[in-house]
């Protein structure tokens, strides 16, 4: 649930986002933003083409 709402934050955003950017975006809480984007970055799920932000792997 979490994950897909930090994903679908990142696609909209249609660039690269820091992990504040994607809190305001889903209205996800900070904790929750950054606990999200651990696992998704050790599944690969996203990538940092910028320092300190990211984008969706696909």
């Amino acid at each position: 649930m979490e994950r897909e709402k930090v994903l679908e934050a990142m696609r909209n955003a249609g660039k690269p986002v820091s992990a504040g950017e994607v809190e305001k975006l889903s209205g996800l809480d900070r904790k929750t933003v950054d606990k999200v984007f651990a696992q998704l970055k050790k599944e690969g799920a996203i990538v940092s083409p910028v320092r300190c932000k990211w984008e969706p792997a696909e």
